[in-house]
């Protein structure tokens, strides 16, 4: 532990980052269940989905941990809540981003 760190203050880091891993995942899967709603036969690839989840969620965790390190915070503190909110705005911004690099208004298009 680096000196200054308590238990408790790493035991919050750690829920910020659950948090945030777990916003990127709620985006990824909201953003794969719009998917499978949009179009008709979608096959459902198990290994397709686990790795978008993962990614999801670990660009969820790195903008979490981002915000958290910058100093940014609502009313005073930065909660596990806005740690959610926050992972799934950054894999909702890096999609958004991705699809304008790539050209396709869509990032399921082969």
């Amino acid at each position: 532990m680096k000196p200054g760190f308590t238990q408790k203050s790493m035991e919050e880091i750690i829920i910020i980052l659950i948090a945030g891993f777990g916003g990127g995942v709620l985006r990824g899967l909201v953003g794969f269940i719009k998917h499978q709603f949009s179009y008709k036969n979608v096959p459902f690839n198990l290994k397709y989905f686990l790795s978008m989840m993962l990614i999801s969620g670990i660009i969820g965790l790195v903008v979490a941990l981002a915000i958290k390190e910058l100093g940014l915070t609502l009313f005073g503190e930065f909660t596990w809540a806005l740690a959610l909110v926050v992972g799934y705005a950054g894999g909702d911004f890096v999609e958004n981003i991705y699809k304008i690099i790539i050209k396709k208004s869509n990032i399921y298009e082969n």
